[in-house]
């Protein structure tokens, strides 16, 4: 069984020796992916505009396995406040409204102050 390896460009992936996501068989694990835009490395000060960021990243590296959001069987979101989760709701919600993986939230500290939400997921296509 061949594993795929799946770059977004961050710089963090280098430095830290991770993948983006990793493709094994039929699974796809992506990483915890923050809100950054990677084309500027900038992070948008809204909890918001990092979610919708953080799952178009997630979306492109799916695709580049050959997985497709709809694909999606697990979702964890850490977010650093709890007041974000009413925020974040209506962004979650419209990728995942039909979808519905299993899915946690925790309220936790992120490796910047900037950052605001990270997301998991697992896909599977079986």
């Amino acid at each position: 069984m061949t594993r795929q390896l799946i770059s977004s460009g961050s710089p963090f992936e280098t430095t830290v020796g991770y993948s983006r996501a990793v493709v094994q068989g039929d699974w796809c694990f992506v990483a915890g992916t923050t809100g950054y835009d990677y084309a500027n490395m900038t992070m948008p000060d809204s909890v918001e505009d990092q979610a919708a960021n953080a799952l178009a990243t997630i979306a492109k590296a799916l695709a580049e396995g050959g997985f497709a959001m709809a694909d999606v069987v697990r979702a964890t979101y850490y977010i650093a406040d709890a007041a974000y989760w009413s925020a974040i709701g209506p962004v979650l919600g419209a990728v995942f409204a039909d979808i519905r993986p299993a899915a946690t939230c925790l309220v936790t500290g992120l490796v910047t102050p900037e950052m605001k939400i990270e997301i998991e997921v697992t896909a599977f296509k079986g």
